[in-house]
C-alpha cells in the first residue's frame, strides 16, 4: 500500500514529461492577426489535442531563425513568414520540407499557397486607407495618394522598398499589369525612386503593422498604406477608417517549420489543423484576410466574403506581389532604398 503514492507520483511525472514534450512554440506577427489566430487555431488545437502552444510575436526577423538553425538550437516550431522569406529560407536550407500527405490535398489550396517549404496561412493586401471622419472625398487612385494639394497632410508608408516602389509606379501612370515589367528595368527603378522623392517630404514611416491605424486616428497622417486586416480590426473597435482597394498589392503569409525543430510531428499537426476549411473560415470571420483553403469560402456569408482582399470587387484592380521579382532584385533595391531614405 505504501508504494501506491510513489506509483501515482511517477505516473503524474511521466504524464507531465509527456505533456512538456508536446508543447510547441508558434511564432506570428501579433496584433489583430495574432488575436484571430489564437481564437481560430491555437485554442481549438490545444482543446482537441491536449498539446500546449506558446505564442511568440516577432517582426519577421529571419536572422533569428538562421541563428537558431546554425546553432542547432531550434526553439521555434512553427513560424509565420512573408512570401519572399519562404523562398529564400527554403533555398538556404533553413526550413523543413513539408509533408503534404499530412496536411491536406494540394488541389484544395490556392496555387500560390503551395510551397515545398511552406503553406499559405492567409491572403492579405497592402492597401490605401484614410480616416472617413476627416476626409470626405475618398481617394480613388495612387495618384491621389501622391497629390498633397488635393488631399493635404502627411502620408504613412512602410519603411522599405517592397510595395512602395510598385505604388510609386502606379501613381506615375503605369498600368497594374505592367508594374513589374517596368520595375525590372533600370529606367523603371529610376522612375519609381524619382516618384518616391516627390512625396518624401510628406512621408511618415511606419514599421509595425499597428502604427498606420494609430496615425490615422490621431490625425498624424491623412492617408497611409496599411495591411487591410489592421483597418478591419480598427473598424470592429468603432473607428471610422476606410479602405481604397484600387491598386492594392495582395500577398500570402506562410507557415514554415525551422529545420531541426524538436517537435516536428506536433508542429505538422498544428499546421494541418490551421489549414483545414473550418478553422480557416473561423479565422476569416475574425479578421478580413482571405483563406488559402478554397473550401473555406463556402462556409462564409456574403458580408464576410465582401470584406476579403480576394473578393471580386476588391481584387478587380489588385496586383499580386511578385515573389520572383523580389527574390531576384530585392536585395539591391532594399539597399538602394535604405540609402535613399537616410538622405
Amino acid at each position: 500500500m505504501k508504494l501506491k503514492p510513489i506509483v501515482v507520483a511517477a505516473t503524474l511525472l511521466a504524464s507531465f514529461a509527456a505533456h512538456a514534450q508536446n508543447q510547441i512554440t508558434v511564432v506570428n506577427f501579433g496584433g489583430a492577426n495574432g488575436n484571430a489566430q489564437k481564437k481560430a487555431y491555437v485554442e481549438p488545437f490545444e482543446k482537441a489535442t491536449g498539446n500546449k502552444i506558446v505564442s511568440v510575436e516577432y517582426n519577421g526577423e529571419q536572422a533569428k531563425i538562421k541563428a537558431m538553425v546554425e546553432a542547432k538550437n531550434v526553439t521555434w516550431d512553427v513560424v509565420e513568414v512573408e512570401s519572399p522569406d519562404v523562398t529564400r529560407g527554403c533555398d538556404e536550407g533553413l526550413f523543413e520540407k513539408l509533408d503534404y500527405s499530412k496536411i491536406g490535398n494540394k488541389a484544395d489550396f490556392s496555387p500560390a499557397a503551395v510551397h515545398e517549404c511552406g503553406i499559405g496561412v492567409f491572403i492579405w493586401s497592402t492597401v490605401m486607407a484614410y480616416n472617413a471622419d476627416k476626409i470626405k472625398t475618398a481617394p480613388v487612385t495612387w495618384a491621389d495618394f501622391w497629390d498633397t494639394k488635393k488631399i493635404p497632410g502627411k502620408r504613412g508608408m512602410r519603411k522599405g522598398a517592397r510595395y512602395n516602389l510598385e505604388f510609386a509606379l502606379m501613381a506615375d501612370g503605369v498600368p497594374v499589369q505592367d508594374v513589374y515589367k517596368v520595375l525590372a528595368t533600370k529606367d523603371g527603378a529610376e522612375r519609381a525612386f524619382k516618384k518616391m522623392t516627390e512625396l518624401k517630404p510628406s512621408i511618415q514611416w511606419w514599421e509595425a503593422g499597428a502604427q498606420p491605424p494609430q496615425f490615422l486616428v490621431a490625425g498624424d497622417v491623412a492617408l497611409t498604406t496599411v495591411f487591410n486586416g489592421r483597418i478591419d480590426a480598427a473598424q470592429r473597435e468603432g473607428k471610422n477608417l476606410a479602405i481604397t482597394w484600387t491598386g492594392g498589392i495582395y500577398d500570402l503569409d506562410y507557415w514554415v517549420m525551422p529545420k531541426g525543430g524538436k517537435n516536428r510531428d506536433v508542429a505538422l499537426k498544428f499546421i494541418a489543423m490551421a489549414s483545414s476549411p473550418n478553422e480557416q473560415a473561423e479565422y476569416a470571420k475574425l479578421i478580413s484576410y482571405g483563406p488559402t483553403n478554397t473550401k473555406a469560402l463556402a462556409k462564409l456569408d456574403a458580408k464576410t466574403l465582401g470584406l476579403l482582399p480576394t473578393s471580386p470587387a476588391n481584387s478587380k484592380t489588385a496586383l499580386q506581389f511578385s515573389v520572383g521579382f523580389w527574390a531576384d532584385q530585392g536585395e539591391a533595391l532594399e539597399k538602394r532604398f535604405a540609402a535613399w531614405a537616410a538622405q
